[in-house]
């Protein structure tokens, strides 16, 4: 039992040939909440002060310099809103870009089983699910950032370790945050290389996208999440032949 690129694309191809554009959607409201780009990271990337330099003491006001008591209170304000902006952006990121990235890879997987609904968008946010989506999905990402403190490639080892959680969390929300990555780091050992390599084979796709104003990227997401969530169909079948887990647990019908 096991899996390959060639398998997981044909299986994405076909799914989207009767529901591409509710996938286009999908990818589309997931790039514009943040983070629907693979490989890319948008935090402060076009933002700051990088246009053009600050600098309190070239200040003046009328003829004069701008007095030190003035200076340092703007000082201080501008230091109260950068945290104020940093902190809102963070607990955006907790509270609403990673449950919302739940809700889209549970649409993905349910697509691949033929269950094509848009409703699944809010999937993450029902009565019961929220709470435990999201301490699962903000524990997974402190371990992460935890590991690229430590170095850059032990980080991304470990980014493609945690990134079955949100399917996961998509079949058994309440499965508990340490179990999620306990069984995400299972069912990805032995499969790390051959993921990242599924990563590379879409670099092509995407570098046309972007070739054509960037836009082309959006058309290119679609293909891209509906294979990862047949990655994850194939790893959580293996998982269950191997005992990693069982159909209760993960919330299955049994067959």
């Amino acid at each position: 039992m096991g899996w390959s690129r060639k398998e997981l694309k044909s299986r994405a191809k076909q799914v989207l040939r009767t529901s591409y554009w509710k996938a286009f959607l999908v990818s589309l409201l997931l790039a514009i909440v943040g983070g629907g780009v693979p490989s890319c990271n948008n935090w402060g990337s076009s933002n700051g002060a990088s246009s053009s330099s600050f600098n309190i003491s070239d200040w003046h006001l009328g003829t004069g310099d701008i007095s030190d008591g003035v200076g340092a209170l703007i000082l201080v304000i501008i230091v109260i809103v950068a945290i104020i902006a940093g902190l809102s952006a963070i607990a955006f990121s907790i509270f609403v870009l990673n449950p919302f990235k739940v809700n889209a890879q549970q649409y993905f997987k349910q697509a691949s089983q033929g269950d094509v609904n848009m409703n699944y968008l809010l999937y993450a946010f029902g009565k019961g699910r929220y709470l435990g989506t999201v301490a699962a999905m903000f524990w997974s990402a402190l371990l992460n950032f935890l590991w690229f403190l430590l170095l850059i490639i032990p980080g991304i080892v470990k980014s493609y370790a945690y990134s079955m959680v949100p399917y996961i969390l998509g079949d058994n929300p309440t499965i508990g945050r340490k179990r999620a990555v306990q069984l995400s780091n299972q069912m990805t050992r032995g499969h790390k290389w051959r993921m990242f390599v599924l990563d590379l084979s879409f670099i092509g796709w995407f570098l046309l996208g972007a070739i054509a104003l960037g836009v082309g990227v959006l058309f290119v997401l679609p293909y891209y999440n509906s294979t990862k969530a047949e990655l994850y169909v194939a790893l959580r079948q293996q998982a269950l032949y191997d005992g990693l887990s069982t159909s209760e647990e993960l919330h299955l019908p049994i067959s």
